[in-house]
């Protein structure tokens, strides 16, 4: 559902403190202990509450944990500049940009689970240290501190409901397409159907989650309805070039014979990308199909070592790899350009497109 660079980041230790602050603001357990009505218990408590490490097991050590590992922080950056590009006084309201890497940090914490994945940023996957039960509830519960989380935005109610129901919008988006991500197989797709699917998926998720990014920063500011239009669909097309970057980049040496990369998972378990949907637009039907012969031969516990899978890799990175590079880079830098032109030159879009080079350059 994410792009995941090559290059690891390092995560400031500012937002892991601040982030540990924030799950302990939620989970106090007085506030737990309200929100369970013991004033309507058959036998009416009289005893405290219960002890705050009770709540760490259950779900905060797991927030703690996905939050505080390193990341990119992609999407709350996009937040902070769609601030700054729709003139916000000051600097942006630290809940925002938080409330969406708490999005996507469970959104992360459910994909592992999807996927079988083993690892995540640096570290093995929550529900292999917490378990699966926990691990799925913590990363759902999050979606929903998320919205609880809008309630602390500095801003008028008006403007706070609407931030609430874009947030809630996305979300319904972000399930339709990661439902639509898991329910097909590439290897029995229709070759006319592939591109679609991917394009469909990836700006449902990838797309949509930037965008939300992008719009709360700008509804927060104040900005008027085409400023705010304009930096959404910027938003929503970083993401999806930032999720086309990172699908061919996980074909490259090295990268893809790492037997737990994530290019392998992906191909194991037939996820339709980027590289698949401009397969489908430039191969001749006999070579698609041969890829896709391939793809369907990787059924659990055929290929132990990944060595088809690698192979497969390889095939696709010889076929588009390249080509999908290119047109990669020139999305992006029209999508930056279509920004330029709304919000004019700023010293903002300057710092944005070196970060865009050297993304490229990060994903391999």
């Amino acid at each position: 559902m994410n792009a995941r660079p090559r290059v690891r980041p390092e995560r400031p230790d500012s937002f892991g403190a601040f982030a540990a602050d924030m799950v302990g603001q939620t989970l106090v357990p007085e506030r737990l202990q309200a929100l369970s009505h013991p004033e309507d218990w058959p036998r009416p408590a009289g005893a405290p509450a219960l002890p705050a490490a009770t709540w760490d097991r259950a779900v905060a050590e797991i927030a703690r944990d996905i939050l505080s590992r390193p990341s990119h922080q992609f999407r709350a950056r996009m937040c902070a500049l769609a601030w700054r590009l729709a003139d916000g006084a000051g600097a942006v309201p630290a809940v925002l940009p938080f409330l969406i890497e708490v999005i996507h940090a469970g959104s992360l914490i459910v994909d592992d689970i999807e996927d079988g994945s083993a690892e995540r940023r640096g570290a093995p996957c929550l529900h292999l240290l917490h378990g699966t039960p926990l691990a799925l509830n913590a990363g759902t519960w999050m979606y929903f501190w998320a919205v609880d989380l809008v309630q602390q935005v500095p801003v008028a109610e008006p403007l706070r409901e609407a931030l609430r129901r874009a947030l809630i919008d996305t979300m319904y988006g972000c399930h339709l397409g990661q439902s639509l991500d898991l329910s097909v197989g590439v290897g029995a797709l229709p070759r006319a159907a592939v591109y679609h699917t991917v394009a469909t998926t990836t700006a449902l998720k990838t797309g949509a989650l930037m965008e939300l990014a992008a719009r709360l920063g700008a509804l927060a500011a104040g900005a008027v309805p085409t400023r705010v239009e304009a930096l959404a669909r910027f938003g929503r097309r970083l993401g999806i070039g930032l999720q086309m970057l990172d699908d061919f980049g996980n074909l490259n040496t090295p990268h893809a014979d790492d037997g737990n990369g994530k290019a392998l998972e992906d191909l194991r378990n037939g996820r339709p990308t980027w590289p698949w949907a401009l397969a489908a637009e430039e191969l001749d039907e006999p070579e698609f199909a041969r890829l896709q012969a391939s793809a369907r031969a990787l059924v659990p516990g055929a290929d132990p070592d990944g060595t088809r899978a690698r192979a497969l890799a390889a095939a696709l990175r010889m076929a588009v790899g390249l080509k999908g590079r290119r047109q990669t880079r020139m999305y992006l830098q029209r999508a930056l350009g279509d920004l330029r032109e709304q919000v004019g030159e700023r010293e903002e879009l300057s710092a944005l497109t070196q970060e865009l080079d050297r993304l490229e350059a990060a994903y391999g």
